[in-house]
């Protein structure tokens, strides 16, 4: 199985179909929208302009994105492979080409955030060397987030 890995932004139909999906997801972890509404604003796309798109045999697939933070920084935003794609490491190749663009854009350090519920969310980014760190806002005011860092 091949997979292709395609740069292109926030407001690509694909990239906003695969973001609808994994809101879906998101609602049924945590038992509604509702229960993720401080969350919600946060992953607007339109101001997300570095996204990975992956597609199998033309099908988008998966997407991981980042936007920067602080001069610095990188925010790792919308990782998501679709359930029949699990298992395959999209999502480790995802991470190290995102973090290789942001390093060769001159940032020095990556945070994300996802939930503890994220089991191999957490696993992947502990594995590729994230560290927990301090909720950073606009998260350190949401007990249900957990959020990590790496030294690009």
């Amino acid at each position: 199985m091949d997979f292709d890995y395609i740069w292109t932004d926030g407001s690509d139909p694909d990239f906003v179909a695969l973001s609808l999906l994994m809101e879906d997801y998101y609602n049924q972890l945590v038992g509604g929208s509702e229960k993720r509404s401080s969350f919600i604003p946060h992953n607007a796309l339109d101001d997300i302009h570095n996204v990975l798109m992956v597609y199998c045999d033309g099908k988008p697939i998966a997407s991981a994105a980042f936007k920067e933070y602080d001069p610095f920084t990188v925010e790792v935003k919308r990782v998501w492979v679709c359930r029949e794609y699990r298992g395959r490491h999209i999502s480790r190749t995802m991470m190290e080409l995102l973090e290789k663009r942001a390093k060769g854009m001159g940032y020095t350090r990556a945070v994300l955030q996802t939930r503890e519920q994220c089991l191999a969310a957490v696993s992947l980014y502990t594995k590729m060397g994230y560290s927990r760190t301090s909720n950073y806002p606009p998260y350190d005011r949401m007990a249900q987030a957990i959020c990590y860092a790496k030294q690009l």
